[in-house]
């Protein structure tokens, strides 16, 4: 079963599209999980039930209030942008921070754990995995791919060869320790915790490195422009303060660059939104 939430921020991409009517019944945060939960914020099975279709506009915080009313009989023009994915951050969080900072418009298909282990979905997919993307009459799998396509497309790669190089290489170091995690997830969680929150401070060393490298920490990891990989790096740190709360606390230099990504506006009402927070980090189990 596919639930089909489309996700509005701000007009479509290029500004050329209607604003989005707002809707004050998500002008609040919902509740989402508590750092302290650990594991079990991660954790989160398939959602159950009817599919609904919902029109959501994630505003700044401190924006103006809102007006009473937000329907309307007048169509509205569809997100440029799809993601078909499950119903957790996992592999897809990235790309959801990029596009809501990016002041973009989405639209989320969910695949319930049902409907993907009947078979014909996952046969469709091109490498069998999901997430799949589609950018109008382009589909792309693969997360890192669909991320390197969102810098190309809104100049999030460096402003030279130089740059776009060292940007692969950060997103590359990225998905290593990513590999890491999940593999701690999935596969020998109380067992190998200890082992891994241990080795993790060398596992980070390289991104504070580039960080001091670059402007004494404080700007970006490569250049004076946040690049896709920021927005990579960002959501690996966020997950790891999710499932061991403190682990970045010897850290400094990182948890003042979570904090200054986390302050952008638009990322910001976002990452306070209902549709990042209660979000789980990755299935219940493999899927």
């Amino acid at each position: 079963m596919l639930k089909s939430v489309p996700f509005r921020q701000g007009t479509r991409r290029g500004g050329a599209g209607e604003p989005v009517r707002p809707c004050p019944r998500h002008t609040q945060p919902c509740p989402g999980p508590s750092s302290a939960q650990g594991l079990g914020a991660f954790l989160g099975g398939a959602r159950r039930g009817v599919c609904v279709e919902q029109t959501i506009n994630i505003r700044p915080l401190g924006s103006p209030p809102l007006p009473a009313a937000c329907s309307s009989t007048s169509p509205r023009p569809m997100p440029p942008y799809t993601i078909l994915y499950f119903p957790t951050r996992g592999r897809c969080e990235a790309m959801r921070m990029l596009l809501a900072d990016q002041g973009q418009s989405w639209k989320e298909e969910v695949v319930t754990k049902e409907s993907w282990l009947q078979g014909p979905l996952k046969a469709s997919c091109l490498y069998g995995q999901l997430p799949k993307f589609q950018d109008g009459d382009l589909t792309l799998y693969q997360s890192n791919a669909i991320l390197r396509h969102l810098g190309r497309t809104f100049g999030l790669y460096g402003k030279d060869q130089r740059e776009a190089a060292l940007v692969d290489m950060v997103n590359d170091g990225v998905e290593d320790v990513r590999r890491l995690c999940s593999r701690l997830i999935y596969r020998s969680y109380e067992e190998g915790k200890a082992k891994y929150f241990q080795e993790l401070p060398g596992h980070l060393k390289p991104f504070e490195t580039l960080l001091i490298q670059n402007q004494e920490g404080q700007a970006f990891l490569v250049g004076d422009q946040i690049s896709f990989a920021d927005y990579n790096l960002l959501d690996l740190l966020l997950n790891h303060q999710v499932l061991a709360p403190g682990c970045l606390d010897s850290h400094p230099l990182l948890l003042a660059y979570v904090a200054r990504l986390r302050a952008r506006p638009k990322l910001k009402a976002y990452l306070a939104s209902p549709e990042h927070m209660n979000r789980p980090v990755h299935g219940a189990q493999k899927i």
